[in-house]
């Protein structure tokens, strides 16, 4: 699925020209990232606060503190941890939460595929008003 995406965004990069070319390959990482999103994270997380969801809503994320949501039940390990959500350590989350930080209750399979991590991100990016690039890896 990757591979397709990146087939799809060099077309459109090829046709727009170099001065949108970033501006075009960071919206088709946003949608990609959208669409894995519902399919790895939306069952238990929303965007948003206008959705339900079982776990915290990841809006804001990038750059706020683990288990800082309000009015969520967080484990003890991760409301402790002191961790705060950069690219890196929501990275380390995505690919193995349990090893990461031991003692959470989020069920997890793991996210092992950096690419889907980006695209991942980059939609996590999206839906955080702080600027990302000040937030340390």
């Amino acid at each position: 699925m990757s591979v397709r995406l990146s087939v799809l965004a060099a077309c459109a990069l090829f046709s727009i020209g170099p001065a949108h070319a970033l501006d075009v390959f960071e919206d088709a990482k946003v949608m990609a990232g959208e669409m894995l999103y519902k399919q790895e994270c939306r069952r238990c997380h929303a965007p948003d606060t206008d959705h339900a969801s079982y776990g915290p809503p990841l809006e804001n994320i990038i750059g706020r503190g683990a288990g800082t949501y309000p009015d969520y039940d967080y484990s003890v390990a991760l409301a402790a941890s002191g961790i705060v959500w950069t690219p890196a350590a929501l990275r380390a989350w995505m690919e193995d939460n349990t090893g990461f930080l031991p003692g959470t209750k989020m069920r997890h399979v793991g996210i092992q595929d950096r690419t889907v991590q980006d695209f991942i991100l980059s939609y996590l990016g999206s839906i955080t008003t702080r600027d990302a690039k000040k937030i340390s890896e």
